[in-house]
């Protein structure tokens, strides 16, 4: 299979992921996430050289996401639809959504690899848009404030260059 298949392919998977996550959510259906991150996953994994650098690259950013998600609730930042997981714990749908980034690292989202500031301002403006469209669907109990958008800002602004990082770096690990 040729790169810019894989790069559709990539792409095309993360969105239909975001958006069962995100909808799903929004619709009294949160488990749709998690369900569809499964063959998400499963395919992305199947068109990978190496297998167990990705995998631990998706266990690091769930877990990096969990992290950072549960501190932003906490903080008052963002307040997601609940599921499972008392709050302030960041709910399953949401770490799927960063596993669903992480898998796009390698793939579609390689142009960032190795230029880190360019990964900070991608982040610094993506990662919020996507926690404001997600809010908007419904997948919150309120928008973000300009303050919270702005923690988020720089939240992201950091996390999308070590995401890029460990995506380079598990990624030539054998």
């Amino acid at each position: 299979m040729n790169d810019l298949t894989r790069k559709v392919i990539n792409v095309v998977l993360f969105q239909a992921a975001w958006f069962a996550a995100v909808l799903g959510t929004a619709h009294g259906m949160p488990w749709l996430g998690p369900l569809a991150m499964l063959p998400t996953l499963a395919i992305h994994l199947a068109l990978q050289d190496n297998r167990s650098g990705e995998v631990e690259l998706l266990l690091l950013a769930g877990l990096l996401g969990f992290l950072f998600d549960t501190a932003f609730v906490t903080g008052g930042v963002f307040t997601p639809l609940q599921h499972l997981f008392p709050r302030p714990f960041s709910p399953p749908w949401m770490i799927c959504l960063w596993l669903n980034f992480a898998a796009t690292l390698n793939v579609s989202m390689s142009w960032l690899r190795g230029r880190y500031l360019l990964a900070a301002a991608f982040g610094a403006i993506g990662g919020p848009l996507a926690y404001y469209s997600g809010a908007k669907l419904g997948a919150t109990e309120a928008l973000p404030t300009s303050t919270g958008m702005l923690l988020l800002a720089i939240g992201w602004g950091l996390m999308t260059p070590l995401l890029t990082w460990l995506a380079k770096t598990l990624s030539h690990r054998d």
